[in-house]
C-alpha cells in the first residue's frame, strides 16, 4: 500500500481559513457587481454565511493556539479609522448625489432642447 501523508490539523485549518477569506472576497465582489436584486441577495447571503464560518474557524483556531492574532489596537486609533471611513463614505454619497443631480439636469435640458427644436 502507498503511504499517504496528511496535513497536520493546524496546516489544514490555515488552508481552510485562507480559502474562506478568498471566498468572502469573491462573494463580496459578486454581490456588488450584481445587477439583479435576487442574485445580489443570494451572494450577500452566501457572503454572510461564509463570514460566519470564517469567524467560527478563527475562534476555534485561536482557542487551540493555532492562530496568533495581531496585538490589540488602541481604541483611539480605531476611532480615528472609523471617522476617516465615515468621512470617505459621506464624500462618496455627496459625489453620487451631485452626479445624479447633474445627470437629471442634463436629461431635462436635453429633453427641453429637443422639445423646443420640434416646435420651430
Amino acid at each position: 500500500m502507498m503511504n499517504q501523508t496528511t496535513l497536520p490539523d493546524e496546516d489544514m485549518a490555515y488552508t481552510i481559513l485562507s480559502d474562506l477569506k478568498r471566498v468572502t472576497r469573491e462573494y463580496a465582489t459578486a454581490a456588488t457587481e450584481s445587477v439583479c436584486p435576487d442574485i445580489r441577495q443570494m451572494f450577500t447571503q452566501l457572503l454572510n454565511d461564509t463570514l460566519k464560518m470564517q469567524g467560527e474557524l478563527f475562534t476555534a483556531m485561536q482557542s487551540n493556539n493555532m492562530y496568533n492574532a495581531s496585538s490589540q489596537v488602541l481604541k483611539p486609533e480605531i476611532d480615528k479609522q472609523v471617522k476617516q471611513y465615515q468621512q470617505t463614505q459621506q464624500k462618496t454619497n455627496q459625489f453620487v448625489q451631485q452626479t445624479r443631480a447633474a445627470q437629471a439636469q442634463f436629461a431635462q435640458s436635453a429633453a427641453t432642447g429637443q422639445a423646443s427644436q420640434m416646435m420651430q
